[in-house]
């Protein structure tokens, strides 16, 4: 592409998350534009890409990433269809931004990563945003600078208001407890060795059926410990709150406390209900990286590498529920293209 032109990006999936990505590109971020989409619903497809002047719309994401202008892919689609839209990127060598996960499971992802090493380079971001939200940002410097010491214990809490009709007790761990997986990896720069699942009685506000909430405990190659509380029929609020124990001090983010309000003889403040209202800067500073990225030619932020360990600590998560007990995470050796 001529760096002087905004990045041709093709979206792939046009559903909640694609679409609000297509009108982030399209109306808040620079440097780029949407000028294909695609999605197996083709009304769908044709209403998003309406939004966009120039636009095409597709069914086929090998279609999409093939249309006149596409520099570059936004894949957004379900995670089943996510293996399958990554090696048609790679099939034409196209920078891509993948929404998390990678793939559903480590297997799917170790074949992404290998035709990723086949490239030669790296074509893969993953859409772990918490890695681009300024309070997370902030902890992660904190940690580095070494000012507090060895980290010890990272408490992690994560709560929705209700879960979706679909989701099962595995969905917490493996849609929802990835994003704690991810950022303990990242904040502690450690990789997770075991698992365990713990299960309270549900709440009475949980579905059916619906062991929810779940305590996960994980451990790391440094010794720290990482625990995660998450609860998706809080009732309440979204909140994504950590707290760092370390030899010389603690650090805590997510309380919320941006705006606080005096009246009526109450105090109090406003809790975000959905991961869009919390996360919305974050979102909109993850996609303006990987653009600014791209077009310099570069590949930065959680890659392959950080997916593939991702799926592989779900799914020994996964197994920790339904089986219980401490499960250990068996990783392959790291390839030099990720180290």
């Amino acid at each position: 592409m001529n760096r002087r032109e905004p990045l041709g990006v093709a979206v792939i999936g046009t559903g909640r998350m694609g679409a609000d990505h297509v009108r982030r590109i399209d109306r808040v971020i620079s440097g780029a534009r949407v000028v294909a989409v695609a999605d197996t619903d083709a009304e769908r497809a044709k209403a998003v890409a309406a939004t966009v002047d120039g636009c095409t719309a597709h069914t086929d994401p090998a279609a999409a990433m093939a249309a006149a202008g596409v520099d570059a892919v936004l894949i957004a689609s379900p995670g089943p269809a996510h293996e399958a839209a990554l090696l048609a990127a790679f099939e034409r060598d196209l920078p891509v931004l993948c929404e998390k996960p990678l793939t559903p499971d480590a297997a799917g992802a170790l074949r992404v990563m290998e035709a990723e090493q086949a490239l030669g380079h790296r074509r893969v971001q993953v859409g772990f945003m918490r890695r681009y939200d300024a309070e997370y940002v902030k902890l992660k410097a904190l940690l580095t600078s070494g000012q507090l010491g060895r980290p010890l214990m990272l408490h992690n809490r994560h709560r929705n208001v209700a879960s979706p009709p679909f989701f099962t007790s595995a969905m917490l761990i493996s849609d929802s407890v990835a994003h704690e997986v991810d950022a303990t990896r990242w904040l502690l720069g450690q990789e997770i060795t075991a698992v365990t699942v713990l299960r309270p009685t549900p709440s009475s506000g949980a579905p059916e059926g619906l062991s929810d909430p779940q305590f996960v405990i994980l451990e790391t190659s440094g010794g720290a410990l990482s625990d995660v509380e998450i609860f998706v029929n809080c009732g309440f609020g979204y909140q994504v709150q950590a707290e760092v124990v370390c030899e010389r001090g603690t650090a805590r983010i997510g309380d919320g406390h941006a705006l606080i309000t005096n009246m009526a003889g109450r105090w109090g403040g406003i809790i975000a209900q959905d991961f869009t209202e919390r996360f919305a800067q974050a979102y909109d500073d993850e996609v303006q990286a990987w653009v600014d990225s791209t077009r310099r030619g570069e590949v930065t932020g959680p890659g392959t590498w950080d997916g593939y360990a991702a799926a592989a600590v779900c799914e020994a998560g996964v197994r920790a529920l339904e089986q219980g007990g401490r499960v250990d995470v068996a990783l392959v050796d790291r390839p030099p293209l990720y180290r």
